[in-house]
């Protein structure tokens, strides 16, 4: 498996019109124990890079990446502004002025992305946010890529995972964000940040051959 540039930006695209899409559920989920900031910071943050699509870098993966971080982190408010900016600043430093990647520098972007977050945020898995879908799912992606098997089959592995880590976090105490003031309260709830991850995992999955079948046409016109 490679990626193109055209496969980075058709992730960060399905992100971003998730994190719009969503912005009643996710601040829904985020209210029962936290601010109900977080759908709307999200969305206004990812709204921000899809207005200004055209404009970003297409001269590299990096560029690319670290031209969304930019826009995230002037965009998007609370915490998630810069835990989501140094997550893509991260990928972009991986990926660097490479118009192509292969399966091994894709998975160390996410991987440098998930160190960035958990520098960042000072948590890790079992800390109740975003970490506890996107890493099993990362895990999933990579065993699946690392043992032969196709992007499509891959995510759509990882977005079955993810989405079973998300629903595991409500039995955890929240320990960091607005939440971990609820303290025992927290159980129950569903961590937002986890659910967003899911849904993220769910859409680029379902429309992934889609693209790859669109960008094999255009390759052949």
């Amino acid at each position: 498996m490679t990626a193109t540039l055209g496969d980075v930006a058709f992730v960060i695209g399905s992100m971003a019109r998730t994190a719009v899409d969503n912005e009643g559920l996710f601040g829904e989920l985020d209210a029962v124990v936290g601010d109900g900031d977080f759908g709307y910071s999200m969305a206004r943050g990812f709204e921000a890079v899809l207005a200004g699509w055209s404009e970003l870098d297409r001269a590299s993966i990096g560029g690319f990446l670290k031209g969304v971080a930019t826009t995230v982190m002037g965009r998007m408010g609370g915490t998630s502004g810069p835990i989501w900016g140094t997550a893509l600043l991260r990928a972009g430093t991986v990926a660097g002025n490479e118009s192509e990647l292969e399966c091994a520098e894709v998975l160390a972007m996410l991987w440098a992305a998930i160190e960035g977050i958990r520098q960042r945020g000072k948590s890790d898995v079992g800390d109740k946010t975003l970490l506890d879908a996107l890493v099993p799912a990362v895990n999933a992606l990579e065993g699946e890529l690392l043992n032969g098997g196709a992007a499509a089959d891959a995510l759509s592995r990882a977005a079955v995972v993810a989405s079973e880590a998300a629903e595991a976090t409500r039995p955890m105490v929240a320990k960091r964000g607005r939440a971990s003031y609820a303290g025992d309260r927290s159980v129950g709830t569903l961590d937002p940040g986890a659910a967003a991850v899911a849904r993220m995992f769910q859409d680029i999955a379902a429309s992934w051959s889609e693209h790859v079948g669109r960008s094999d046409s255009e390759a052949h016109t």
